[in-house]
């Protein structure tokens, strides 16, 4: 277990970095898959929220947080909900690194959003460091490492104060419809997120998963996105794409190329998931660091 005072040694005078991974999602359509799936081997995962499903040997979460601490993080916050909350704190228990956030939401229809959860954290554990934003139900093949991202980071920060990271993956012309599109320029900054854009309106097809590296000069920014958009519909704020779409035209964002991610929406997702780490992530030491 790595001790909370260490942490990641970037340049002369270091780099203090915290890990927030956003798991207060409700999973719906997952629930709905498994509840109506004729297959009844997949109807024990009712009641699991989706970052704490079985995928190989363990929760998926404990991927990330396994990663983490060996990577030297000096916290991971996890923003839960209040329906799941005694599941998380259940898990939680082997990880001292592990701070839990309840939102206080009991249901999808009054959820906070993704990037309300963030703030939350933000405002609760008063974060000044830089932040990594992880996706809860979000994991990346096996030649993903969190070091070389971070590494790529510490680069980009030493020449501006201001600079932000993002992961990007090249997807298929029909998916374009169902993630966030990054335009970049090329220098590989990010220069508009599209969301969820028809194959006809962007020539780009680089993918962008909620895995995001926010420099401490940009965590401001995230309030103040809320606060323009606090009279918006929830769908129009909920997702960390659109705060992400919002916030290159203020701060640089630059983007990591990775070669693809698992993104466990639904039962299909799930099973590819877990069969994958099954056959080939079951004996990979250093998973994902």
């Amino acid at each position: 277990m790595v001790s909370l005072s260490r942490h990641i040694v970037g340049s002369e005078e270091g780099v203090k970095m915290k890990a927030v991974i956003l798991a207060a999602g409700y999973g719906t359509r997952l629930l709905r898959d498994l509840h109506t799936h004729k297959n009844e081997q997949f109807r024990h995962l009712i009641g699991i929220p989706k970052p704490l499903l079985p995928i190989g040997e363990c929760p998926l979460i404990s991927y990330w947080v396994d990663a983490l601490e060996a990577t030297e993080i000096s916290e991971v916050i996890v923003v839960t909900n209040d329906y799941y909350h005694n599941n998380f704190k259940e898990w939680a228990q082997k990880y001292k690194s592990v701070t839990l956030i309840n939102d206080g939401s009991s249901s999808n229809e009054d959820r906070l959003g993704a990037v309300s959860c963030l703030q939350l954290a933000i405002d609760k554990i008063k974060v000044n460091d830089h932040i990594l934003v992880i996706g809860g139900d979000t994991l990346f093949y096996e030649d993903f490492h969190l070091k070389d991202v971070i590494r790529r980071f510490q680069s980009l920060y030493k020449d501006n104060a201001s600079a932000n990271l993002v992961l990007s993956y090249t997807c298929k012309d029909e998916e374009t419809r169902k993630y966030g599109i990054l335009e970049t320029d090329e220098d590989q900054r990010v220069r508009a997120l599209r969301e969820k854009p028809s194959p006809t309106d962007t020539t780009s097809r680089q993918a962008c998963p909620c895995f995001y590296v926010l420099s401490k000069d940009t965590l401001q920014s995230v309030r103040e996105f809320l606060q323009e958009n606090k009279d918006a519909p929830l769908e129009e704020k909920d997702a960390p794409g659109h705060f992400l779409s919002w916030l290159v035209n203020r701060n640089p964002v630059y983007v990591y190329q990775i070669s693809g991610r698992f993104d466990v929406g639904n039962l299909e997702s799930y099973i590819t998931c877990d069969r994958y780490f099954q056959e080939k992530i079951k004996n990979l030491p250093n998973y994902l660091q």
